[in-house]
């Protein structure tokens, strides 16, 4: 997937084909469905893929874009700053519409 509102596509056919055979209600607030993103960018053009960062337990439609949106532009004001991603995973605080790291996946290689 390459951006947001795919994603929220992807999520939004998942939950419809899940409520379709009954395997779950997909009422994501109340905790029946929840979605794991995982983030990366790289530079145009480039084939490889950038460090990912994987944003745990989103539980809406709307916060799965807000919280890749901001991922997005996270990363890239980072490698445009000359540093490096550090492969981490992610909570995303809706109060304040940002990722905050949970553990470091690095520190558990």
């Amino acid at each position: 997937l390459r951006s947001s509102a795919e994603a929220a596509e992807c999520m939004k056919k998942l939950r419809q084909i899940l409520r379709y055979t009954g395997s779950c209600d997909g009422d994501m607030e109340k905790g029946s469905l929840r979605c794991d993103a995982n983030v990366s960018v790289r530079l145009k053009g480039s084939s490889t893929f950038g460090t990912r960062c994987e944003i745990k337990n989103l539980n809406s439609i709307r916060y799965i874009v807000q919280a890749i949106d901001y991922e997005i532009q996270r990363q890239i004001e980072i490698l445009e700053s000359g540093e490096e991603i550090s492969q981490d995973t992610l909570l995303f605080d809706v109060a304040l519409g940002k990722t905050k790291v949970m553990r470091s996946k690095e520190d558990a290689s």
